[in-house]
């Protein structure tokens, strides 16, 4: 592992533990180089996903990005973090238990939106305006309206 902090590419392990969920392994390290200490996470990564966008392009699954974006969903709202870390992570077990290397960002989205629509429906809301491109009041209408259904 390379230091962050001076490049030098021989740093020490000092510490190695698992991180509270299970998810993965948190480890101390030590650049003997500069003195640095830092710490680095190591998640198991059961196969590589490939996203197939709308377009045809296809990008390697980013989870940064699909925690980011739920992040966003939830900005400012009764959601503890750890929380939105097991949404992820049951998400990211789900896709590559699909034994696919392509996934679509389809399935990425209609994953997310399921994960919010049970955490927080103003997440979902928010999630869903973006996710299916809403142009005017009436897609949030409806949106809405749909939720109020589901709750009856």
């Amino acid at each position: 592992m390379r230091c962050p902090f001076c490049g030098h590419d021989d740093t020490q392990v000092k510490d190695s533990r698992p991180t509270d969920d299970n998810a993965a392994i948190r480890r101390r390290r030590f650049c003997p180089a500069c003195g640095s200490r830092f710490t680095t996470f190591e998640r198991v990564q059961l196969r590589e996903l490939t996203v197939v966008k709308k377009s045809g392009k296809r990008m390697p699954f980013d989870r940064d990005k699909l925690a980011r974006s739920i992040q966003i969903a939830c900005r400012k709202r009764p959601v503890d973090a750890d929380r939105i870390e097991r949404i992820v992570n049951g998400i990211v077990r789900r896709l590559e238990s699909t034994g696919e290397p392509e996934i679509s960002s389809d399935e990425v989205g209609t994953q997310v939106m399921e994960a919010l629509f049970n955490l927080d429906p103003v997440a979902y809301v928010r999630f869903a305006s973006v996710y299916k491109n809403f142009r005017e009041v009436k897609d949030f209408e409806d949106l809405v309206e749909s939720l109020n259904v589901d709750k009856d």
